[in-house]
């Protein structure tokens, strides 16, 4: 069985929307989803009942599609959700949302039985007694989880070891988020489990995306949230695998590149848009980020 997936109506992967498909192993499959346009990105795909479909997304979102569009399912941002139904296909019909960042596995449920010889029994649809029977969850992703998620779009991981990374990502996510015991997998990080910390954290992250061009110092923010800058810096990094600045500076360059992809902006107002009162600095992180100066981008997209 082999499972690939191309965005509807496009002959390939552009900078602005690109999938990229991971064979992890016999019937299992991750995909990687980025939408980077200003509209959303359609995905449609016959996927067999044999599969079941785990969906993730750590930025921005997407709208499932059934029965023709008569009926539409939500996966917001920083939740997951889970489709089984071994007695009647469901095929991917998806619309991503501008701006997200999805992951997708699929695991046939026989080589979901393999890999939990034992110990089947406690995952509910895999148990003996629930063959033929579908199901569907709808969590939020557990703090761990995020940042695995996320590291799949953040790794520095190249060349021959770029696989190697990627499949064993898609094995730690599955195993994530089969975990019975909540908490367990955050044990590690004690501050994570106090989901008053990990909401202080969420709503740092709010106020640099409103405060974008005029962000507070680290210890203007960690006042605002009731937090200290310790415990906001190592809950920022845990929880969505980045420093405090560099998601701030990574969430920015997005935006202006989204802002020259409409090619109606000068580079210098890009940067200033975005908050660089020095275009240079824009120009040298911009360039870091993506390969290449905003200007050779803005002609590249004309």
């Amino acid at each position: 069985m082999e499972l690939t997936f191309e965005i509807e109506n496009s002959e390939k992967n552009t900078s602005k929307g690109k999938i990229e498909n991971t064979r992890v192993g016999d019937g299992f499959f991750m995909v990687r989803v980025e939408n980077h346009e200003d509209e959303p990105l359609r995905i449609k795909r016959d996927i067999d009942k044999s599969l079941i479909q785990f969906y993730f997304a750590v930025q921005g979102g997407a709208e499932f599609l059934f029965n023709n569009g008569n009926y539409r399912l939500k996966l917001e941002q920083e939740k997951s959700l889970l489709f089984y139904n071994p007695l009647v296909a469901l095929p991917l019909d998806i619309e991503v949302r501008p701006g997200s960042k999805l992951v997708f596995l699929y695991i046939t449920v026989e080589n979901l039985h393999r890999m939990f010889v034992t110990g089947s029994e406690e995952i509910e649809f895999i148990n003996k007694e629930n063959i033929g029977k579908k199901f569907y969850a709808d969590r939020p992703l557990s703090p761990v989880l995020m940042v695995t998620v996320n590291q799949l779009f953040s790794n520095n991981v190249n060349g021959p070891a770029k696989g190697v990374f990627e499949k064993a990502k898609a094995y730690e996510i599955l195993a994530l988020f089969l975990n019975k015991e909540e908490g367990k997998d955050v044990e590690q990080c004690p501050f994570l489990n106090d989901e008053e910390n990990v909401e202080r954290v969420r709503n740092a992250k709010k106020i640099l995306i409103e405060k974008m061009t005029t962000p507070p110092s680290l210890k203007e923010l960690s006042r605002e949230v009731g937090l200290n800058e310790y415990r906001l810096k190592e809950g920022f990094k845990n929880i969505y695998g980045k420093t405090v600045f560099q998601f701030l500076n990574d969430y920015r360059l997005d935006i202006a590149r989204q802002m020259l992809d409409k090619g109606n902006m000068k580079v210098n107002d890009a940067a200033y848009h975005i908050g660089y009162t020095n275009p240079s600095h824009f120009i040298a992180a911009f360039k870091k980020k993506f390969g290449v100066t905003p200007k050779k981008y803005l002609i590249s997209n004309i």
